[in-house]
């Protein structure tokens, strides 16, 4: 048998500031690595975003699931899989409601989430929709802190809940993110031409995988600055590095392309 070492040519960083639907469809396709926009959000925008951030309460994942230390504020629905791997429905709305509550009366203004959901739906050509269960639209647009970094691993819902779990059929998931404060050095985010594969769990470690899982794989890393926008399939591997110093505070949510054409979004 023959094994190529040839990189995939399409499997690169796309630098832009103007983004657009093709971007985001090359990246459902997962024939592209991320696309980065610098700028996506003003510099005073960030500013105001982050002087009102650090007076809500923020809590860390469960660390039974994620042990490296990444504070958040907002819900992430796989934080709320019970043992049979279906949502806690009751835990999660409790805590959804009372996250929108806190960032309501935070009164952030201009808001990062409203600001970034209104341009994706411009650049996709309709409005992007919160993902809903029940009729009941999920919590979307955490704000996350991670300064020791991240292990490898992959985000994809229809793995995390085989059964269903929106209302909408998703059929390929994007991550979003848009930074409000970087390190002085460190944080890069790295994106690996690798997707799961049942061979992966020999590597397993917490809630990811160890460096061998993909150390012949090619990948691309990139170095937020502040108010860059950074879009990528998060069902490749994925991984953050610790900082060196200073803070790294994004919005992240996550897009979903339904079968019907129409983009959702969740946390």
């Amino acid at each position: 048998m023959t094994r190529t070492t040839a990189l995939d040519p399409l499997f690169t960083v796309v630098n832009t500031a103007v983004l657009t639907d093709r971007h985001l469809a090359n990246l459902a396709a997962g024939t592209l690595a991320a696309v980065r926009v610098p700028g996506f959000l003003d510099a005073q925008t960030c500013r105001t975003a982050l002087r009102v951030l650090d007076r809500l309460p923020t809590g860390e994942y469960d660390p039974d699931r994620v042990a490296t230390p990444i504070v958040r504020f907002g819900p992430a629905l796989n934080d709320y899989r019970d043992d049979a791997g279906a949502l806690d429905a009751q835990r999660y709305w409790h805590d959804a409601e009372a996250a929108r509550a806190l960032w309501h009366r935070a009164g952030v203004r201009p808001d990062p989430i409203a600001i970034s959901l209104a341009r994706l739906g411009e650049v996709w050509g309709a409005a992007v929709s919160p993902a809903a269960i029940g009729g009941r639209a999920v919590f979307g647009g955490t704000v996350r802190e991670i300064n020791t970094g991240a292990l490898i691993h992959y985000d994809d819902l229809n793995r995390e809940f085989p059964t269903g779990l929106f209302d909408q059929e998703i059929v390929a998931q994007l991550a979003f993110n848009a930074w409000v404060a970087v390190p002085e050095e460190g944080g890069a985010t790295t994106v690996w031409r690798h997707r799961w594969e049942p061979a992966d769990e020999e590597h397993r470690d917490a809630y990811g995988y160890g460096p061998e899982t993909v150390a012949h794989c090619q990948r691309v890393s990139l170095r937020p600055e502040i108010g860059d926008g950074l879009l990528f399939n998060p069902a490749h591997f994925h991984a953050v590095e610790p900082n060196a110093g200073g803070r790294r505070v994004a919005f992240a949510f996550f897009l979903g392309l339904t079968t019907t054409g129409q983009l959702i979004a969740w946390s």
